[in-house]
């Protein structure tokens, strides 16, 4: 697999030379500073990709090319809005970037209630609180009928926990859930929230469902017309948080995309977290079911705890067979190779890693610090070597 790394542009704490360092080849990154929906012009693109190579790395993945909520909910601009996302497809292809990972989530990207969950080692983790999260979104933000989305015990537990909570407990699980947002340009306050909410309030799971499908129906052809390759992201976490339909969330929705829309330009990317989240998906099944589907891979794990919470473990450890994955992936390479498939190789990265050594205290994009990455990266990269030498 072709090692890459998550890089957020110019003002990521980690410098491409660091990059380098740690043993990636490729960079997985987008035009940040542009990422509105506009098209995006081809010197902004060239000029972020000279400042890759000039640092002797490859912009090997674009993550992500931005679907607005326009999009998504197919009102206002969509029109305008996917005609731009096709204009980008079509640049990012010229300038030799073949693969494009994208998510459909409504109004979220990943969401966490904790960003510095302390783990036993000293550094800390991304952690999602099940009871947290609904004291928030039932006693805090009230959303309508938010009550109907949770078990009367979780809203217990719930209403037990605001009480013992601070007001600066309370502004960092706000602050987590509706404002920051990794690579957003701009950020919510609750009542901007709440009426981004409202625009989704009679959209069925299968309204939206049929909204992405009609997306994908649009810019696909384009995406094959340019030898590009796209790669949707899982729902994280794949479940329903705020009310908001998922339809990314499991094997049985890759299933259903990949029908509905079948193209070789179509695709996956295989988040082993975000799967992992839900305790329905065998991630070593989905490596193998979907493996000739899958355009890209983000390698992390997720330990499981009581009542729906998780936090991100270390790479290896974890409720997610890793190395089972990796061996399905590596396979998945071979079959390639030998059918003669072009794109053989399948970037990875080493998706979030703890806050550990140096990098406690220091400035880091959550979930995106160096060493934790590093560390991972150096485990996964162990597991492949072992797992190519001692293949039967």
């Amino acid at each position: 697999m072709k090692q890459t790394w998550r890089w957020f542009g110019p003002d990521d704490p980690v410098p491409l030379a660091h990059v380098r360092q740690a043993g990636a080849t490729g960079i997985v990154t987008a035009l940040h500073h542009l990422n509105d929906g506009r098209a995006w012009p081809a010197d902004e693109v060239a000029k972020r990709k000279a400042e890759i190579e000039a640092a002797g790395l490859e912009w090997a993945v674009v993550e992500s090319i931005i679907v607005h909520e326009d999009v998504k909910t197919r009102t206002g601009r969509f029109r305008e809005l996917i005609d731009n996302y096709k204009a980008s497809i079509r640049t990012v292809a010229s300038a030799g970037i073949r693969t494009v990972c994208y998510n459909f989530m409504a109004i979220t990207d990943w969401t966490r209630t904790d960003l510095d969950h302390p783990m036993p080692h000293g550094g800390t983790a991304l952690r999602f609180d099940i009871v947290e999260f609904c004291a928030y979104d039932v006693f805090v933000l009230k959303r309508r009928d938010a009550e109907a989305d949770h078990p009367p015990t979780r809203i217990e537990a719930a209403h037990r926990r605001l009480a013992a909570m601070s007001a600066g407990d309370l502004a960092r699980i706000e602050r987590n859930l509706i404002e920051w947002v990794p690579a957003r340009e701009f950020v919510y306050d609750r009542e901007s929230f709440r009426r981004m909410l409202d625009l989704y309030r009679d959209l069925t799971v299968e309204g939206f469902r049929q909204n992405l499908f009609a997306f994908l129906r649009e810019i696909v052809p384009v995406a094959e017309e340019a030898g590009v390759k796209l790669a949707i992201h899982p729902d994280d976490p794949p479940f329903s948080i705020f009310g908001l339909p998922r339809v990314v969330s499991c094997a049985a929705d890759a299933r259903t995309l990949i029908a509905a829309v079948k193209s070789p330009a179509s695709g996956l990317t295989l988040c082993t977290g975000s799967y992992g989240a839900g305790h329905q998906n065998d991630l070593v099944a989905m490596a193998r079911e979907f493996g000739s589907d899958i355009h890209f891979a983000h390698l992390r794990n997720v330990a499981h705890e009581p009542g729906g919470s998780f936090h991100e473990s270390e790479h290896l450890d974890g409720d997610v067979d890793m190395v089972g994955v990796v061996a399905e992936l590596l396979a998945e390479e071979r079959r390639r190779r030998e059918t003669g498939r072009r794109d053989a190789e399948i970037p990875m990265r080493p998706d979030h890693g703890h806050v550990i050594l140096d990098d406690i205290g220091k400035k880091v994009n959550p979930g995106y610090s160096a060493i934790g990455r590093l560390k991972g990266l150096a485990e996964l990269r162990g597991v492949m070597r072992a797992v190519e030498r001692y293949r039967s």
